[in-house]
């Protein structure tokens, strides 16, 4: 009868991460989430056979072999999270708590110092804490801790959308918390554990979050089909305004004859005449900017498909001057643009990817000078490496460090430096960032000599 429910659920838990393999495909995300219902599935399976052990010895063996499998559940959690918050940096201290897990897991095999013995409960046999089992408690609390903590960083920072799934996730995560309690039953309290209800419901919200939120959407993906929708409404606003440009002459020509001969009274004033007769300018110039949002949104997302195999050799300088001659610079702030050096060089890449790269530490840029009210920018070309420096409002000691992650955003949509990044190391390269707040930031772009990239 008690082992009815570890049963039913260690079912539950290989049905949900089938589901969102099958229903979000295969990712890294994906992949470890499938990882970590598979872990809970032996552990609960074993715990179901457990229950119904009567022979002490067999029990034990079993004990510590469904023990084996909860050292690692808390690893494997971590490791979901730091893949759902795309944090690179975390992968080594993931590396580092599988293989803690994975010696408290040889001690536990080998040695009665993380199980010492069972307990004989209204419900069956229970694993008995040995005199070092606080330590995988200690990991527990720190990688479960440092997983909490990577999800509200993430979703504090994150653009809308993305903001409420994180938080949907953190909801869960905080639901999986509660399953602790089934550490009382290792030290002598007697009590049927409830722990495997709160990850039932922990890891089903998480992946009805991931399927039917689309928490594993790319969200470059996702604005990359914004942006082919927006063509449709920005073509037609285009034709309307060619329209109106062939009209409003005529138009306000009648007008002013009529105030000349006194038909009707002047309700416009002179600035708003002049307006109007540049109406179709303005809206010509609000469309290209624009479509210039919509160019780099698709950039961006074509970035992660890049193919190593369409790059070719290009002129840095080239991509400089056709970046500066097509960029949609407000009145005159181009110029407070200058080009030092003329070192040029080559570079083996695309040369249409750094020219949006450009875009971006352009737009950068000059934002930082329009909050700062100064400031110029100034591009460098110097021995292999392209510097792009503003002496505008410059970045913050705690913003720094994130200005590269992914959906990282202080304003924005966090896309653009993630974007170039991935476009800089795709050609081989490095960009590093260095900045003082409130004097200037400094982007360098440093290019290797030619990469022999393998033909398939």
């Amino acid at each position: 009868m008690h082992s009815v429910l570890p049963a039913v659920v260690s079912i539950l838990f290989l049905c949900y991460g089938a589901y969102v393999l099958h229903s979000r495909g295969v990712s890294r995300i994906s992949l470890t989430f499938f990882l970590l219902c598979v872990t809970t599935f032996c552990w609960q399976s074993t715990w179901a056979i457990l229950f119904q052990l009567h022979d002490e010895h067999e029990a034990f063996s079993l004990a510590k072999l469904g023990y084996l499998l909860i050292l690692f559940l808390p690893t494997t959690l971590y490791h979901f999270i730091a893949e759902l918050t795309n944090q690179r940096g975390e992968r080594r201290w993931v590396a580092l708590s599988y293989g803690v897990a994975g010696l408290l897991g040889v001690l536990l095999l080998t040695t009665d110092w993380m199980i010492s013995g069972l307990y004989p409960y209204f419900f069956g046999f229970y694993p008995k804490a040995g005199p070092l089992h606080p330590l995988h408690l200690l990991q527990t609390v720190l990688v479960v801790g440092r997983g909490l903590w990577l999800l509200y960083r993430r979703q504090r920072l994150a653009v809308s959308t993305e903001k409420t799934r994180l938080r949907y996730c953190l909801v869960s995560l905080l639901i999986y918390f509660f399953a602790a309690v089934d550490y009382l039953c290792n030290y002598g309290v007697a009590f049927y554990p409830p722990g495997v209800l709160f990850v039932a419901t922990s890891l089903g919200l998480i992946a009805q979050a991931m399927v039917r939120h689309n928490l594993l959407a790319d969200p470059l993906e996702v604005a990359a089909t914004i942006a082919h929708e927006m063509r449709t409404p920005l073509a037609t606003i285009r034709n309307q305004s060619r329209m109106l440009a062939k009209c409003l002459p005529d138009l306000l020509a009648g007008y002013q004859m009529a105030v000349e001969h006194q038909h009707i009274r002047p309700t416009l004033p002179a600035a708003q005449l002049q307006y109007l007769y540049q109406l179709n300018q303005h809206i010509e110039a609000e469309i290209r900017r624009s479509n210039f949002i919509v160019d780099m949104m698709l950039a961006s997302a074509r970035a992660g498909t890049l193919n190593p195999t369409d790059f070719a050799d290009h002129s840095v300088k080239k991509c400089v001057d056709e970046a500066l001659a097509s960029y949609p610079f407000e009145s005159t702030m181009r110029e407070k643009v200058s080009v030092r050096g003329s070192n040029d060089f080559t570079f083996f890449g695309s040369d249409v990817l750094l020219v949006y790269v450009l875009y971006n530490l352009f737009k950068n840029a000059l934002h930082a000078i329009k909050v700062a009210g100064r400031g110029e920018v100034e591009i460098t070309l110097a021995d292999r490496q392209l510097l792009v420096t503003d002496t505008g409002s410059g970045i913050p000691d705690d913003v720094l460090p994130h200005v590269f992650e992914p959906f990282y955003s202080t304003g924005g949509t966090g896309i653009g430096l993630a974007f170039c990044q991935k476009v800089i190391t795709a050609f081989g390269g490095s960009i590093h960032c260095e900045s003082q707040a409130g004097r200037y930031t400094r982007f360098s772009l440093w290019f290797p000599q030619r990469i022999n990239y393998p033909v398939n």
